[in-house]
């Protein structure tokens, strides 16, 4: 007697506590009552007739993410891998026939991914691929929300989150890329080179312009101070062609002293014997000489050629003159 009431007591406790269940937040439970769907119960306590009632599943409400890899071709003929993570959640009001109209909602998502993704893709090249991730991404969000809203299915958001083209065609790129900014650093530094060399191309002109500039300043002193210094040997009884040559000559050796002061100068002057000094000055004295002889015949000669030319005038004058006369 004892044993079937303590088996009575511990069949009526697990009766009882089967009663009894609990629904988490953002879940539905599915309750069936002799395999009829009875009814959807949320979060929360509840209570179901045991033996007759059976919880048939539970549905997850949150926002759930599914991850789906594709490789395909593009329009190029180059293939990629695309990661597409497509966010969806099952609408509350809908969840019978999310329950009951799909099995497997993950495979069906997948396979609609799969066929937006393949039809899109090909129609672009792989530069446009990178560029129009979204218009790919609006493409898949759109199909899929057209056919999973029958099944009771939301499609939050779909991510082209990752597009991995084959690793020859990665490293192509990468080359491409590389030689595309080697081209940009090459023309950045002939343009450089080329303001350099103008610059600098601009200081030599000015540095000559100057040093020019300089020279002639330092003949045109020089040249008064010569004008300065025959007119001193003037005074003293010695002509001009003397005193010329023997300025010359001293500045010869005003030179050869200024070379041989400088320990690393290569400059060579010639003539430079001893011999030199006194043959340059006899044959400037000479040089002069002759150039002023010469100087004032061609002077005689332009001057007895002018009154020729005058007194052939004048007799053509003469003739003309008396012609008149007779006339």
């Amino acid at each position: 007697m004892d044993i079937f009431l303590i088996a009575f007591l511990v069949f009526g406790l697990f009766v009882l506590f089967s009663s009894f269940f609990t629904v988490k937040q953002q879940t539905a439970v599915i309750i069936e009552r002799f395999g009829k769907f009875l009814s959807i119960r949320q979060s929360g306590l509840h209570l179901k007739i045991p033996l007759i009632d059976r919880i048939a599943g539970r549905v997850n409400l949150k926002i759930q993410q599914l991850d789906v890899i594709i490789e395909t071709k593009t329009k190029d003929n180059v293939f990629v891998k695309l990661k597409v993570s497509v966010q969806f959640m099952v609408v509350k009001d809908t969840v019978y026939d999310a329950f009951y109209k799909l099995e497997y909602p993950h495979d069906q998502i997948t396979s609609y991914v799969f066929d937006v993704v393949r039809a899109e893709v090909p129609k672009l090249i792989l530069d446009d691929v990178f560029e129009r991730k979204d218009d790919i991404a609006i493409a898949v969000k759109r199909e899929l929300n057209e056919a999973m809203t029958t099944y009771g299915y939301t499609i939050i958001n779909t991510l082209v989150t990752d597009i991995d083209p084959d690793i020859q065609v990665k490293n192509a790129m990468n080359r491409i890329n590389a030689a595309d900014r080697e081209k940009t650093v090459a023309e950045f530094e002939a343009e450089a080179s080329r303001i350099r060399i103008v610059a600098k191309a601009k200081a030599e002109a000015e540095s000559k312009r100057l040093q020019g500039q300089g020279i002639a300043d330092q003949r045109r002193e020089i040249a008064k101070g010569l004008v300065e210094s025959v007119d001193v040997l003037n005074k003293v009884g010695i002509n001009s062609q003397e005193a010329s040559a023997l300025i010359v000559v001293t500045q010869h050796y005003d030179t050869l002293q200024a070379i041989g002061a400088d320990t690393n100068s290569n400059l060579i002057l010639l003539p430079n014997s001893p011999q030199a000094g006194s043959d340059m000055l006899n044959n400037m004295v000479a040089s002069f000489t002759a150039s002023n002889q010469v100087g004032e015949a061609m002077k005689r000669a332009d001057s007895t050629k002018r009154v020729k030319n005058l007194k052939q005038k004048n007799n053509d004058e003469y003739f003309t003159e008396e012609n008149e006369d007779n006339q």
